[in-house]
């Protein structure tokens, strides 16, 4: 599956939590690979401590972590991935920021339709 992002085709993968040694490494669930366009998603029923998780908690897990490694992306080919520095480094890796826009994203785009805003 690919995903348009300002113009550049990014790939996504969904892989088993033994298939990709950074979802261990890392300690993470997902990323964004801006170097070669890649969106890479753990799936979640293979990751440690998730096996008997319902397939709706999967289901929403991987879809947060996917609204999230998007919004990197954005970030990344907007030129905002790494040159927006402050003293706490930049501000568009921030975990928190982003996971809040994956997270009210959706409620933010209902809301847009619902105004005719979009």
């Amino acid at each position: 599956m690919t995903v348009s992002v300002l113009g550049t085709e990014y790939t996504i993968e969904v892989k088993k939590y033994d298939e990709d040694e950074a979802f261990e490494r890392r300690s993470i669930d997902g990323y964004c690979d801006w170097l070669t366009k890649k969106i890479v998603v753990c799936d979640m029923s293979t990751y440690k401590g998730w096996e008997h998780e319902t397939k709706e908690i999967i289901s929403a897990s991987e879809k947060k972590t996917l609204r999230h490694e998007i919004v990197h992306a954005f970030f990344d080919e907007s030129g905002l991935g790494s040159n927006t520095f402050s003293v706490d480094g930049p501000w568009a890796t921030n975990e928190e920021m982003v996971d809040w826009i994956a997270v009210q994203g959706p409620k933010i785009y209902k809301a847009w339709q619902e105004a005719g805003a979009v």
